[in-house]
């Protein structure tokens, strides 16, 4: 019976540690970002190929823009370690809690995963090398390093490296400066600042804890919801357009109306009441949008 125990209790402490390690590897490389971000550049792929663009193109892909996002990613953790334990929704990242006893390797295997893929397709495809390396500068670089913690509109230009992993699906497919590929790339940049600052609305509180200048915090509520509208429209108009492409149809045009007046709606909402919660609605709102607008993408390519 004891040994029976034993058994169990060993076995228990094993599950635990594989799911802390899991859930380690998941925050440290922000997975669910980097998921967001390989979607983007799938439905790039998808738009520049005007169909499928083969399971190895995609497989390519998936791989190389996988590991330069999550090396940026945490190269972009290791940087903000700090910052992060000033903030509730960021105190429990496993370079601020302790997970992580020594963290000098972070930056070392960030920078790896970001140099090894882009310089194995190099050869092969250097728009598809420039545009990994571009995103992952664009994020670490020019927003975490340079804009973040100098400018209200951080997050604005920070916006740029999701256009980049747009781009690195269209150059994957040999057609990086295809037309819907160049407004798909837009809508990202669009996109990101009305997200984020979303976000900033639900945790105001714990960024003006911070020195990071993010813009709801040195205004109004009601006027940072001015602010996101003024991305959220331009963002829905954008997406209703790329209907003009003969690749696309229905099937793309019809979720994506429905998709957009409910984004616009809800923004509106935030503008009459700009507390946290319609925030948070808004904020998960705009992840329905993006990964609803890809898919769309994806299989209006697919269709006659």
């Amino acid at each position: 019976m004891e040994i029976h125990q034993a058994t169990q209790m060993q076995t228990a402490t094993s599950q635990r540690s594989w799911r802390d390690t899991l859930k380690l590897v998941v925050v440290l490389f922000k997975l669910r970002i980097v998921f967001l971000l390989l979607m983007a550049a799938t439905g790039g792929a998808f738009i520049a190929a005007e169909g499928f663009p083969g399971i190895s193109t995609l497989l390519l892909l998936w791989v190389t823009g996988g590991m330069a996002a999550a090396g940026a990613s945490a190269l972009n953790q290791y940087w903000e370690r700090n910052s992060d334990g000033d903030m509730g929704r960021t105190e429990k990242r496993p370079l601020v809690n302790g997970s992580i006893e020594n963290p000098n390797w972070v930056p070392m295997v960030g920078l790896s995963l970001i140099l090894i893929p882009s310089l194995a397709v190099l050869n092969s495809n250097p728009p598809l090398a420039f545009f990994l390396l571009l995103g992952a500068f664009i994020y670490v670089g020019i927003y975490t390093l340079w804009l973040k913690p100098r400018t209200l509109l951080n997050i604005v230009i920070g916006g740029a490296a999701g256009s980049a992993a747009v781009l690195s699906g269209s150059a994957a497919v040999g057609a990086w400066n295809h037309m819907g590929a160049l407004v798909l790339s837009a809508i990202l940049f669009l996109w990101t600042p009305f997200h984020f600052w979303s976000l900033a609305l639900l945790y105001r509180d714990d960024y003006a804890k911070t020195n990071v200048p993010m813009l709801p915090v040195f205004t109004t509520p009601k006027q940072a919801a001015w602010w996101v509208m003024s991305h959220t429209l331009p963002t829905a108009v954008s997406g209703l357009l790329l209907v003009i492409l003969p690749s696309l149809g229905w099937f793309y045009f019809i979720p994506v109306v429905f998709i957009s007046a409910d984004l616009v709606n809800r923004n509106l909402k935030l503008i009459k009441d700009p507390s946290p919660e319609v925030a948070k609605k808004m904020f998960m709102a705009s992840n329905y949008y993006l990964l609803i607008l890809l898919v769309a993408i994806c299989v209006g390519s697919l269709l006659p």
